[in-house]
């Protein structure tokens, strides 16, 4: 090996670890609003965007930490291609199954696309769903091979009828392939 070559491997190997130290660990109070929804904080709780009325009567937003738990994932910014993918809006506010109840939105997240690649947003909804008495990959399923009648069973069964509170949703379990 070089000597070149060797300085560069131990110049790279130096920065990575300086690097490491400055980003530290995610706290979702500290992160931009634009970033804030689908991330999750170094403690492996998601972060939601909440809205709250200042001084002067505007709405403003900030960054919170939720009490919902992710189990195998922490210190996680989600990425634009899977947002975009994925069909999920990063200026939501709070947590919400209410993408449940339309049936565009539940094509994306079921698309291959989104479902294979981007195990962040799709632990989320299969969550969402759960909370709602529905098994996401079934609903995935069904909406494949006849997304009307997909629809015109989630919304039969009574699931998403209301948006669920963010600390209901303790524990995430880990997205199925399908």
């Amino acid at each position: 090996m070089s000597s070149q070559m060797f300085l560069s491997l131990v110049l790279f190997f130096a920065s990575s670890l300086l690097l490491q130290g400055t980003l530290g660990e995610i706290v979702c109070e500290d992160l931009p609003t634009e970033v804030c929804s689908f991330s999750i904080a170094s403690s492996g709780k998601r972060c939601l965007l909440e809205n709250f009325e200042n001084n002067n009567g505007e709405t403003e937003y900030q960054c919170r930490t939720s009490e919902v738990v992710v189990e195998r994932m922490s210190e996680y910014i989600e990425t634009d291609e899977c947002v975009k993918v994925c069909g999920v809006d990063r200026n939501s506010v709070g947590i919400s199954s209410d993408t449940l109840l339309e049936a565009q939105s539940v094509s994306k997240i079921c698309s291959a696309a989104c479902y294979q690649n981007c195990p962040n947003i799709v632990d989320l909804y299969v969550n969402l769903a759960a909370g709602e008495g529905v098994f996401l990959p079934d609903l995935c399923e069904k909406q494949r091979s006849n997304p009307r009648r997909a629809m015109v069973e989630l919304l039969s069964s009574g699931a998403a009828a209301a948006p669920m509170a963010s600390e209901n949703l303790v524990g995430a379990a880990a997205p199925v392939s399908i």
